[in-house]
């Protein structure tokens, strides 16, 4: 007897999608970023904190999640990393002590400048292969598709 064998479905190739490039590459920046970051006693994730908070005198851990896109468990872990490290304090409400405003610390202060540099230099060794304009394009590209998908989580991974 002879049985014909189902058709076999055609399937893409994996590296025929634009996302697993996109991924390909953001893995390895993230990863050689975070390995620059060891001798700082810093993490990826910390960083994207010290930094959201750095432009402001103090914020609630809710508006920092908010801003990251992080839950708020999430931004309380990181922060609790942070002030342990002095990076970062905690001041409670007068009235509220539920309410909570995050501060940098003098020292978390003088530290994201060192950490900015070593992301600064991340990118430029990782895209300098690429042309200011293209750089550029690649940026705008990106830009857009944040947009028009309405994304705000901001990556800490």
């Amino acid at each position: 007897m002879n049985r014909e064998q189902p058709a076999k479905p055609s399937v893409s190739e994996l590296k025929s999608h634009t996302g697993f490039w996109l991924r390909f590459v953001s893995n390895h920046v993230s990863h050689a970023f975070s390995r620059k970051l060891l001798n700082s006693g810093v993490t990826v994730a910390e960083w994207v904190v010290l930094r959201e908070i750095f432009d402001t005198d103090e914020m609630p851990p809710s508006a920092l999640a908010e801003q990251t896109g992080l839950t708020r468990g999430a931004i309380s872990k990181l922060i609790e990393r942070l002030v342990l490290k002095k990076l970062v304090s905690r001041k409670e409400g007068s009235e509220d002590r539920r309410y909570q405003r995050i501060a940098l610390t003098p020292a978390g202060r003088r530290l994201v400048p060192t950490l900015a540099a070593i992301a600064d230099r991340n990118d430029h060794e990782f895209f300098k292969p690429l042309t200011a304009k293209e750089q550029e394009s690649l940026v705008t590209t990106l830009k857009k598709l944040v947009h028009v998908h309405n994304l705000h989580k901001l990556p800490t991974e």
